[in-house]
């Protein structure tokens, strides 16, 4: 490959759905700066100020000459902060201060702190199955999402804490990295305290009722619950995730990954089938979801994917969607 233009591999992501964006980097003969194309969004479009400063203060600084990033497929719209590790070690690469053998072959997901550490991005578990399923044998994440990233099996975790760390590990070198060997299946999941509080088991009484909700848990039917306030809908509606079984390893995968769109890390995967009750004046939004220019947020339908959805006041028109 060409030392002129240098590519680093990274995950754009489309809600759970992933894609192989390639990150090229060249140095042209213009005044010194940086520009990023490729329809980025604005939050994508400012890693350029992040990863100028943040190279700076790993003593590994950018060319004194202009640096264009590309990110390819230039048709694809890209969106928030994932990338921003893939393009620092793209635009060093390009610079003459990094080797490009192992850029292209590794998937680069992370976000820049202006200190030159490494932060989780929104859906980082979404996009190490994405990359796993795009064939990739490796990825590189943030040290402080490294057990989040291996819950996923059949690929190489490699964990840095920051920006040097990164190009220690693509130099060969001692630093601040960690790798884990690619694991043939996703770890045991291990329950998490109180899940089944809410138990079938606590109704007292209303034998028929049960059975209903028996029956739509083995065949994973809707059930309508009617009555008069205080005869117990709500009660039963509750304690119908503790008559499913617990999610298999690819449903627990997919609840993970709904749930890792979220802001905050996962230890573990979510092995229980989820409960979502939004309010009964709850916007279209909530329920369905929605997305802007920093990424799609998923609604209460989508939340509660392979496990219940309680509609309450549904019957009586009071929903808004």
């Amino acid at each position: 490959m060409s030392r002129e233009v240098c590519r680093a591999a990274a995950i754009a992501l489309t809600g759970l759905e992933g894609e192989t964006v390639m990150v090229e980097a060249a140095v042209t003969q213009q005044l010194p700066g940086m520009a990023i194309i490729g329809l980025p969004d604005a939050a994508l479009s400012e890693a350029k100020q992040r990863v100028r400063t943040a190279s700076a203060q790993a003593g590994l600084a950018l060319s004194d000459r202009f640096v264009v990033v590309n990110l390819a497929p230039a048709s694809l719209p890209k969106q928030g902060s994932g990338f921003d590790l893939a393009i620092a070690l793209a635009a060093i690469a390009a610079s003459r201060r990094l080797p490009t053998d192992r850029l292209a072959a590794t998937a680069h997901i992370g976000e820049l702190g202006l200190d030159g550490g490494l932060r989780r991005p929104i859906g980082l578990l979404s996009a190490v199955i994405a990359a796993q399923a795009l064939g990739f044998a490796r990825v590189m994440v943030p040290a402080e999402c490294g057990a989040e990233a291996r819950l996923v099996p059949g690929i190489e975790v490699i964990e840095a804490a920051t920006l040097l760390a990164a190009v220690a590990w693509h130099r060969g070198e001692p630093g601040a990295w960690g790798a884990a060997p690619a694991a043939r299946r996703a770890p045991p999941p291990t329950p998490s305290p109180g899940t089944d509080a809410l138990d079938m088991a606590q109704v007292v009484g209303q034998p028929e009722a049960v059975d209903a909700m028996v029956i739509a848990a083995a065949g994973r039917h809707h059930i309508s619950l009617t009555g008069p306030p205080g005869s117990g809908k709500t009660l039963l509606a509750t304690r119908l995730p503790s008559l499913l079984p617990d999610l298999s390893p690819h449903e627990s995968l997919v609840a993970s990954s709904i749930a890792s769109l979220g802001g905050s890390s996962l230890d573990e995967l979510v092995t229980r089938p989820p409960f979502e009750s939004p309010h009964h004046t709850a916007s279209s939004a909530a329920i369905i979801g929605g997305g802007d220019s920093r990424g799609i947020r998923p609604g209460a339908i989508t939340r509660a994917s392979h496990g219940v959805l309680f509609m309450d006041e549904a019957r009586d028109g009071k929903c808004t969607f």
